[in-house]
């Protein structure tokens, strides 16, 4: 295998320089590199996926546990609001009538009054 001295006054790329030999020659070396390699990718993938899962996990609880009381204060509103609803219902079928009827009498008994502001012909 060459591999040029340091010394050298040759351009880095040639000191850089590996021939097809030198890298099988590598490879026939360190026949499990690769497998370490590739056991290393494998188990950070892994890795990543437990610490995923565990962040998905705590995110589950904790929107689980901030959306309970959102909850509970929306079936609060909804009961009172049925509440308020029902008081106006029985409000309306108690007096309803008396209502309607009022409206009715002003509507239809006309009492035409001048207004203050105008002046009123023959009072001068």
């Amino acid at each position: 295998m060459y591999v040029p001295s340091h010394d050298e006054a040759t351009p880095r790329f040639l000191k850089l320089h590996y021939t097809l030999e030198d890298v099988l020659l590598t490879c026939r070396i360190h026949p499990d590199r690769s497998k370490r390699v590739k056991d290393a990718r494998s188990e950070a993938q892994k890795e990543i996926e437990e610490y995923r899962q565990q962040k998905e996990d705590e995110f589950q609880k904790f929107e689980k546990e901030h959306t309970s009381g959102n909850k509970k204060a929306e079936e609060d509103a909804n009961a009172d609001a049925e509440e308020q609803v029902k008081a106006i219902k029985s409000a309306g079928d108690k007096q309803g009538q008396k209502v309607v009827d009022d409206l009715l009498r002003v509507v239809t008994d006309v009492r035409p009054e001048v207004p203050d502001r105008v002046a009123v012909p023959g009072e001068a």
